[in-house]
């Protein structure tokens, strides 16, 4: 089984413990956005040997919340206030996942987007997603 990302993506641009621990987590860019990839590992699934729905959901607030982070020159400091999300198909060990986000609204406050998760062509998870600017920080 292979480990290494697809073709076209390279390391994520950010890191942090959390990232580290539950990556490698990869990009692409991909005009105007960012297409986050992630290659299910033997860590990253559950006693039946598909991906657990917390990395699912974990790939999806990464993606979108670097792409609504970055969506502007100064880039916002947000926090998720709300994160639901559908799980289409299964994802197996050695599965390789995209991340496709678009910015539905940006407000002042409050910035809501959507995310898809691709296995090949096909969709495996949807998300919605809520993000509350915090004004007077950037984001480190």
């Amino acid at each position: 089984m292979s480990t290494a990302p697809k073709k076209g993506f390279e390391p994520l641009f950010r890191t942090s413990p959390f990232l580290d621990y539950n990556g490698p987590f990869y990009q692409k860019k991909s005009s105007p956005q960012l297409i986050v990839g992630l290659r299910i590992l033997e860590k990253h699934v559950n006693g039946r040997g598909y991906a657990h729905a917390g990395i699912l959901m974990t790939l999806s607030d990464i993606a979108t919340g670097y792409c609504t982070a970055f969506s502007e020159q100064s880039p916002l400091n947000i926090v998720t206030t709300s994160l639901s999300t559908n799980f289409l198909q299964s994802v197996k060990l050695g599965d390789w996942l995209e991340a496709h986000v678009s910015i539905i609204k940006k407000g002042k406050r409050l910035v809501n987007a959507t995310c898809q998760i691709l296995k090949d062509e096909d969709l495996v998870v949807q998300s919605n997603a809520s993000y509350r600017v915090i004004k007077g920080e950037s984001t480190p």
